[in-house]
């Protein structure tokens, strides 16, 4: 028995632990689909549904299409050909059926006797003689049984727990959990919508009537109301958190100091209005008592990095410090050489933080950085180590932000954690991440509720679109000649290796390989070559003699997928491109086209294409619109795999479409400000039941 001795034991031995017993494996199985309490059993909704709500005369069974027949078992024998089978002919009055079944239970043989009545449901398919059912859910009858009153629900299951139990502890849930409604009656009746406890019977439990192709497409007004409720509780927890960071202490940065305006006047070119309005929303932000919470986007090449520079000078003309930090070495170099040109001039100090530092180096910005003799630091991961220490970090700017972790961007903002003045309350520095990939509006406006968002939605003047061509493997010779040519006119040229995602050391060999044949086949060129496992020092000298024209053609991973700006570089060619995700290329093509020459990404694709490869190609090939390519990357990957690390621990959308339920989000948005603002009970009652413990999940 579970808890005793094994018998033979000495007393003093320690029992046995205990075998896990069926509930702790019920419970293991119902963890695995994240069902955790009666509510999660309630919103485990259906997959699909099976119509056993009528019969069908065994003569009317339509190939393919799933059917419920009731007739008299004929015969029922075991078969061995092509395998061990158990093969019962029923009939009723209109023809016969084979059931057939390759896993089975001597007890099933024995209820399938001749004479028995079965009620059988499954798809049938032309058999060797009559039509068959391969593995029909069925069950013997007993008299005359009513047929059931609604459409059996097929829910999402786990290994070892059979849709019967599913049903059967769904229904126990429903009866046991008190469907109330959350929403006010005013804001229901205003938005048409149904009513919970309505909603959630509809969905379980369809009547025959029920219209299945709006279920299946999950339209039907019950599943509106479920895509609602969820949207609203993702939308009440966002505000809910945006509302307690409004409410948290910043130290200002207002306006009117000389630095700013120095450096506008110095710039060699003009802000766009673009650039010009973002600032603005910036500058304002930073102007507040409370932290900013701001997300900057745009596309490659649209300006963010000056308006970044901007901001860092604002915090250092009121005599605080910021932090910019980058995933990347190559664009944390870039970063800090641009900021360099702009900012020496004006007698600001800069300091460099990377992981592979000489130590010299890196104690001596160290020492600068806590105090407080360098303005604005950037680097990379390495900002966030727990030796940095800062002496008044005011401003922290995250670029290509969802390449980082929740975490990371906690570290970096808790550097700047510290007393108002004397105040109890802690203060927090401003806050601004910046993203090179734009977010389509449906996700901005759903996983991103939480922030501000500025866009600069305008190029730089002079600004040349980049020509995309898509140019299968057997013309490769016709692409190397137009890259030597390019490069003899004197433009500058990048060749991206394959991503070979399951192996990093297959994809160095390949970069060795290419820069080898190529340095080969060009020697009257300087042919350089980059990736990940070069040293830091190596890398910088190596994008360094690009920058300045010494290297005339780059072969390069995915490194230089953000950072490298060369306006003389004119081409680009994508090797294996059909490898690539939409984001990423979009990314590596906006390398070229930064001067004022037309440029021109070649897509070299190796054949037979498969379709999603295709689509992403085409979508490359037919747009230079960044929000147009990262809608149709959202569409292809879902919200999960696009957001990537940006939500790390955060309840993804389980029911609501952003693209097929954009209506719904607008609406659930509304009603997000208006519950907090006239029923904040209402509001945390509706979060309560759909997060549970999870409603804090936002936290950076």
């Amino acid at each position: 028995m579970r808890g005793n001795r094994v018998a033979g034991r000495p007393a003093a031995v320690p029992q046995e632990a205990s075998r896990p017993t069926f509930r702790d494996a019920l419970l293991a199985k119902l963890a695995k689909l994240g069902i955790h309490r009666d509510f999660d059993r309630v919103l485990h909704l259906p997959l699909r549904y099976e119509d056993e709500t009528r019969v069908v005369p065994i003569a009317q069974l339509q190939p393919g299409i799933p059917g419920q027949v009731e007739g008299t078992v004929l015969g029922s024998e075991i078969l061995y050909r092509p395998r061990r089978q158990l093969a019962v002919r029923i009939g009723d009055a209109s023809g016969e059926l084979y059931l057939r079944f390759f896993n089975f239970y001597a007890s099933q043989q024995k209820a399938l006797a001749p004479g028995a009545r079965v009620r059988a449901f499954g798809e049938t398919r032309g058999g060797l003689l009559d039509g068959e059912m391969i593995h029909p859910r069925f069950h013997v009858l007993h008299g005359e049984e009513a047929l059931p009153d609604a459409l059996t629900p097929i829910y999402p299951t786990t290994a070892g727990l059979p849709q019967s139990a599913l049903r059967r502890l769904i229904a126990e849930a429903l009866e046991r959990t008190a469907l109330d409604e959350t929403l006010p009656e005013a804001l229901r009746a205003q938005l048409g919508l149904e009513g919970f406890a309505e909603a959630v019977i509809a969905l379980h439990r369809p009547g025959p009537a029920a219209d299945e192709a709006a279920l299946g497409a999950r339209t039907h007004p019950a599943w509106r109301r479920i895509k609602f409720d969820e949207l609203l509780a993702q939308q009440l927890s966002m505000r809910q958190h945006y509302r307690e960071r409004k409410a948290k202490r910043a130290v200002t940065l207002p306006a009117g100091g000389p630095l700013v305006g120095a450096m506008l006047e110095r710039l060699p070119f003009e802000l766009t209005r673009a650039q010009v309005r973002a600032w603005s929303e910036i500058g304002a932000d930073l102007a507040q008592p409370h932290p900013m919470h701001r997300l900057l986007q745009g596309d490659v090449g649209s300006g963010k990095t000056i308006v970044a520079a901007l901001a860092c000078l604002r915090a250092v003309e009121n005599g605080a410090q910021a932090a910019v930090m980058a995933p990347t070495e190559i664009l944390a170099e870039q970063h800090f050489r641009k900021f360099g040109e702009w900012l020496s001039p004006l007698g600001v100090a800069l300091a460099w933080l990377a992981g592979g530092q000489p130590r010299k180096q890196r104690r001596a910005a160290l020492e600068e950085i806590a105090t407080g003799a360098t303005g604005i630091v950037v680097g990379t991961h390495a900002l966030i180590q727990e030796e940095v220490a800062f002496r008044s970090l005011a401003l922290a700017i995250v670029d290509e932000q969802h390449r980082f972790g929740v975490e990371q961007r906690l570290a970096l903002r808790s550097k700047g954690e510290g007393r108002s003045k004397g105040k109890a309350r802690r203060v927090e520095p401003h806050l601004l991440m910046m993203s090179a990939t734009p977010i389509p509006r449906t996700l901005s406006m759903s996983y991103y509720a939480d922030l501000d968002v500025s866009v600069i939605d305008e190029m730089p003047p002079g600004r040349q679109p980049v020509v995309t061509k898509l140019v299968s493997d057997s013309r490769r010779s016709e692409v190397v000649r137009r890259i030597h040519e390019s490069c003899l006119a004197g433009y500058q040229a990048y060749w991206v290796c394959p991503l070979i995602e399951e192996s990093e050391a297959l994809q160095l060999k390949t970069a060795l390989e290419t820069h080898a044949a190529l340095a080969a086949e060009f020697p009257e060129l300087r042919v350089g070559l980059v990736h990940g496992r070069m040293a830091s020092e190596e890398k910088a000298e190596v994008m360094s003699a690009f920058a300045a024209g010494a290297v005339q053609l780059l072969v390069a991973t995915t490194v230089i997928e953000v950072g490298v700006d060369v306006p003389n570089a004119a081409l680009m060619v994508i090797e294996h491109a059909e490898r690539f995700g939409l984001a990423q290329l979009h990314q590596l093509r906006g390398r070229v086209g930064r001067g004022a020459t037309e440029s021109v990404c070649i897509l070299l694709y190796q054949n037979p294409l498969g379709e999603a490869a295709r689509r992403r190609l085409r979508a490359i090939y037919e747009s230079n619109d960044g929000f147009e390519i990262a809608r149709q990357d959202l569409l292809a990957r879902g919200p999960g795999e696009y957001l990537g690390a940006r939500q790390s621990g955060a309840p993804l959308l389980r029911f609501a479409d952003l693209e097929q339920d954009q209506d719904l989000l607008e609406r659930a948005r509304d009603a997000a400000e208006r519950m907090l603002r006239e029923f904040p009970d209402a509001a945390r009652r509706h979060l309560d039941r759909w997060l549970g413990a999870r409603s804090d999940f936002l936290k950076a």
